[in-house]
């Protein structure tokens, strides 16, 4: 089969519906109902409704008093990362490329979206030999890394409990996946505007991470330095945290000032 023809016999596939669906919301239309999929997208009763649980799965629709289907948190959530993120990666990226190249590691830069920790940027050395998987858009765990616990680290309380409560998976045997160990964990991070993680998603990896605050005092981003456990020295260490936190209070800085 050709590659047209793939595109073409992959169209009405559940992403593209899924799609459809969301581009019928608008200024004059703040609700949907399954009759307006059923008669706009020319779907039965039973595909409508299949697509509309999965889009209130992923909390990217949510049911309205009078039975109709509006937009949900994980949309208000993608929104409001579009309107940081366009200035938040042009003040990012220069500092991650200057990190990378002074450390000789990986540089992330990551956000929660709904209920996920997203790599949003990587900037990596160019004599880096050994690469590790951070690629834009690859989502993390939530209760795992240096980058997650700083996300998670200023939240109140309630919402890091409801981010916790799903089946948690321990990748390590560093990894913690109680709720109550994680919030005591978080405690010590906000204390200390940072955090370090050993072996708590990959056995030989370490992350150090430090938190991005925008115009509102929220943390709207971790910037992070990740390597491989053994090709970085405690002075070392203390060296790219410094450096983490001048560079992150700058873009926290242009942030506040381009607010």
């Amino acid at each position: 089969m050709t590659l047209a023809a793939k595109v073409r016999s992959g169209r009405n596939t559940t992403a593209d519906r899924t799609l459809e669906i969301l581009a019928l919301f608008s200024d004059d239309r703040l609700s949907v109902s399954v009759r307006d999929l059923i008669e706009e997208l020319g779907v039965s009763r039973s595909s409508a409704y299949r697509y509309l649980q999965s889009l209130i799965r992923q909390q990217y629709l949510e049911s309205a008093p009078d039975g109709s289907f509006r937009l949900g948190m994980r949309v208000l959530d993608l929104a409001r990362l579009a309107r940081v993120g366009y200035g938040l990666s042009e003040l990012a990226v220069p500092e991650m490329r200057s990190l990378a190249s002074t450390h000789r590691q990986t540089v992330v830069l990551t956000s929660l979206i709904g209920r996920s920790v997203v790599c949003l940027e990587r900037e990596e050395w160019h004599g880096q030999f050994v690469r590790l998987s951070y690629e834009p858009g690859l989502e993390l765990p939530v209760n795992a890394g240096a980058s997650a616990l700083v996300l998670l680290a200023w939240l109140p309380q309630t919402e890091v409990e409801r981010l916790l409560d799903r089946p948690l998976h321990k990748f390590t045997k560093n990894t913690l996946t109680g709720a109550p160990e994680i919030l005591q964990r978080l405690a010590t991070i906000r204390e200390e505007a940072q955090a370090v993680s050993f072996a708590e998603v990959d056995p030989a990896a370490l992350g150090i991470a430090v938190p991005i605050f925008g115009a509102d005092d929220s943390v709207v981003a971790a910037l992070s330095i990740v390597s491989l456990e053994e090709r970085i020295s405690k002075t070392q260490l203390a060296q790219a945290l410094d450096d983490l936190h001048r560079a992150s209070n700058k873009i926290s800085q242009r942030l506040r000032a381009a607010a």
